[in-house]
């Protein structure tokens, strides 16, 4: 075929509120179903292993982050027509290696073609690669530390800091394919623009050959970046992953699909705004959210500091969530001490967490350049969340 399009969604988490919740034939709309089923291929992002194991009791605090699926969510995702499922991700090693190794038995027994994770290194970095529009290879990548590195002889994941084996995966895929997509998972959760550490590396995939990275993780919708005639999306949100922890955070109910069109010469995009209706626990179609929007260099520089302040203020709120016995009634001193620990739990410098980066660049948005971005749009989305 000379053309196809690929239709790609954000985290997918069946605990929690989410939980059995795949049972209902109800769950997504006429509309959002009618979307998924657009494509030729549909790329949905597990974030956790389908494996039997006993649900964390706690609805918050740390307990609050361990996520697993029941095994049957399979027969789910083959149901809306998904041939990829995206593993590489910070939840998949949740019920440890046995959770990752039947997850894996459930992708094949339904069809369906794993990315980015792997019972070892060499399956975590094997590409998926379609033939149609002069052929699409696609890698997975998760961030360290938490997406779990796979070995030579262990399960986990495609790590996005093994710069030298993803230029050769790129390498490798352009030989074949007209093109090649990152489908990364990193970025900090609950921002609306990348760290400058998180562009950064997405920027250099495309200069390493990647045409396109499709990003999740950060749990909210995020800007895309058209560079020259390659483009990021920075997170599509969340798809069917509704918890208390995120709902202490806004625009966790908002989410996006995006759908690719290829040809052999040239990309479109198609993206489809979604909404948790939490009232009813269901995935309805939702307006496509301002941040969504082509933010350039120029604008970026602008707008970054106004964006970290955010992220600050967010952060803040999930530390209260987490540990309210330390953070419940914090002062800006406790805050600032805890985001200058050096060994902050998380922190990967200059990539994952680095609030010694983040919150020096916060403290800038007092200068007031964000007020002379043209992106109304962002600046109230942004805003908003102040």
């Amino acid at each position: 075929m000379k053309s196809t399009s690929l239709v790609f969604t954000g985290d997918i988490g069946f605990d929690k509120f989410m939980a059995k919740r795949w049972e209902d034939e109800n769950l997504l709309s006429d509309d959002v179903r009618a979307f998924l089923s657009s494509g030729g291929h549909l790329i949905v992002n597990v974030e956790g292993p389908l494996y039997e194991r006993k649900e964390a009791e706690a609805t918050s605090g740390a307990l609050s982050l361990v996520h697993s699926m029941d095994p049957k969510v399979g027969d789910f995702l083959e149901g809306i027509g998904s041939d990829v499922w995206n593993i590489c991700n910070n939840h998949i090693m949740d019920a440890g290696p046995e959770g990752i190794m039947a997850t894996l038995e459930n992708a094949k027994a339904h069809n369906a073609l794993t990315l980015g994770a792997g019972a070892n290194e060499k399956d975590a970095r094997k590409p998926v690669i379609f033939k149609e529009a002069g052929g699409i290879g696609m890698i997975g990548v998760g961030y360290q530390r938490a997406c779990r590195k796979a070995g030579e002889e262990t399960p986990g994941c495609y790590s996005w800091s093994d710069l030298d084996a993803i230029k050769e995966s790129i390498k490798e895929i352009k030989k074949t394919c007209r093109w090649c997509i990152v489908v990364a998972h990193a970025g900090e959760e609950f921002t609306a623009l990348p760290s400058p550490y998180t562009r950064e590396r997405y920027l250099d995939y495309l200069e390493m050959g990647a045409d396109i990275v499709v990003a999740h993780h950060p749990h909210v919708p995020m800007n895309y970046e058209t560079v020259g005639d390659k483009m990021i999306f920075y997170s599509l949100g969340n798809f069917i992953f509704d918890t208390p922890y995120q709902r202490s955070q806004f625009n966790t109910e908002s989410g996006l699909f995006v759908k690719l069109d290829f040809t052999e010469d040239s990309f479109d995009f198609e993206p489809f705004g979604i909404s948790i209706d939490r009232e009813n626990e269901s995935i309805v179609k939702g307006e496509i959210p301002s941040i969504f929007t082509d933010v350039n260099e120029e604008e970026y520089e602008k707008l970054i500091p106004l964006a970290s302040k955010m992220f600050i203020e967010n952060t803040k709120r999930q530390l209260r969530f987490l540990k309210p016995e330390q953070f419940a009634n914090a002062s800006e001193e406790d805050f600032y001490n805890n985001f200058y620990e050096p060994l902050r739990s998380g922190r990967v410098p200059g990539e994952t967490l680095d609030f010694q980066i983040i919150y020096p660049l916060s403290l800038k948005a007092e200068e007031g350049a964000w007020k002379e971005s043209s992106l109304e749009g962002v600046k109230d989305f942004i805003l908003k969340q102040l």
